[in-house]
């Protein structure tokens, strides 16, 4: 058998180059994907809404008489404290009471007499709460520091503790409001008797706080009940928070808050106070009805820190419903559904490995993972049709 010529030889290698870089050539190019690696770290669970503040407990001082009002010069902001002078009227001369009259009015300040003793009754009541609770806060963190009680119990003796101090504080106000609808009764009975008073009649504050809307400056004639200023303590400032009612049930007292973007370079910490039981109908932008709850926030910084915050300002709350510390945790756009199961593409090797997993808790764009992948593997984003098991993948 005649042997190939050195010449035979050459034709078929440059042949079999050709036919290698042709099957190079139309092979399809790798795809080109976004991969994330697969780490371990803090991991929480949140749920963030707007919200506003509020002052749980607001004074609105009004006219106790008719009269003729002086000029109000108290300014939105002004700091007053209890006993100041808010206004100063005019009572017009009143006729003298009949009986019937003269009745009413001695039977309006007993009622308010009897309210100031069932709120001077409520503030015990109340203070000896708050002193338990305090005492019970005590205890609780001895514990905790011991080691005999979890983190868990500490957090909710400190919201309980909050609570009653709160509780005593809105007593204690409730008293200076039924002090000062006690002094306007005593006023209204002493005027509407027929006595013409030399000097102005004058209106106190009933409690300290700021001057938070003015809703008469000019003088002029007045009618009894008549809104001249609206009081607050901004001590007691709170967070409102309307979330849907599927995120609210998720919600405990005692659950740490964190508020942001109120103007601040720093995020406030709070703690959620209370859930209101009752929801209510809200049509969103876009038209679809919402069935949301209220839910009030405590600061748990000091008043320093939150000092230029007031009634009605925006703020947005971010609560914290899980977290951990040391997660397995990828994006969550890496998940995509098959069948009854949740799987993930891993790059190995510049391929596309179809890998199954059990997703655990989401937070946002992150999901955690409890089985199916180790730390350091890198997962493609976002896959789509033109991937699949086997396939080469190149990072964009």
């Amino acid at each position: 058998m005649k042997r190939p010529t050195r010449r035979t030889l050459i034709f078929i290698a440059i042949a079999l180059l050709v036919l290698v870089v042709l099957g190079i050539s139309f092979r399809n190019p790798p795809a080109l994907v976004d991969s994330a690696a697969v780490t371990r770290g803090p991991f929480r669970m949140t749920v963030e809404e707007e919200g506003r503040t509020r002052l749980p407990d607001r004074f609105e001082v009004s006219a106790p008489v008719a009269g003729y009002l002086n000029r109000v010069l108290l300014e939105p902001g002004d700091a007053v404290a209890q006993g100041d002078t808010l206004f100063t009227l005019n009572p017009a001369p009143a006729d003298a009471l009949d009986a019937r009259s003269g009745a009413q009015a001695r039977a309006s300040v007993a009622r308010a007499e009897s309210v100031l003793a069932a709120a001077q009754s409520a503030v015990e009541a109340q203070r000896a709460q708050a002193e338990l609770a305090d005492r019970e806060l005590a205890r609780i963190r001895k514990l905790v520091d011991q080691g005999h009680q979890s983190q868990e119990a500490l957090d909710r003796a400190m919201a309980e503790a909050r609570s009653a101090n709160a509780r005593l504080r809105t007593a204690q106000f409730q008293v200076d409001v039924a002090r000062h609808e006690r002094a306007n009764a005593e006023a209204a009975l002493t005027i509407a008797g027929g006595e013409v008073r030399s000097e102005p009649l004058r209106v106190t504050a009933p409690t300290e706080g700021v001057v938070l809307t003015r809703q008469r400056q000019s003088a002029g004639r007045v009618q009894p009940g008549e809104p001249i200023l609206t009081l607050g303590d901004l001590r007691s400032l709170q967070v409102e928070v309307d979330l849907l009612s599927p995120d609210a049930v998720r919600l405990n007292p005692g659950m740490r808050v964190e508020l942001e973007r109120w103007g601040g370079d720093r995020v406030l910490p709070g703690r959620v106070r209370r859930v209101e039981p009752a929801g209510f109908t809200h049509i969103s932008a876009l038209g679809v009805e919402e069935q949301r709850v209220w839910v009030i926030v405590d600061f748990e910084s000091d008043r320093e820190h939150w000092k230029d915050l007031g009634d009605g300002y925006r703020v947005e709350a971010r609560f914290i419903l899980w977290e951990g510390e040391e997660v397995l945790q990828v994006p969550a756009s890496a998940l995509f559904r098959e069948e009854e199961t949740w799987a993930v593409y891993v790059v190995e090797n510049g391929e596309a490995v179809r890998r199954t997993v059990t997703p655990g808790r989401r937070s946002g764009l992150l999901s955690e993972i409890q089985e199916g992948l180790a730390v350091g593997e890198r997962v493609i984003l976002h896959p789509g049709e033109d991937i699949h098991p086997g396939s080469r993948v190149e990072q964009r």
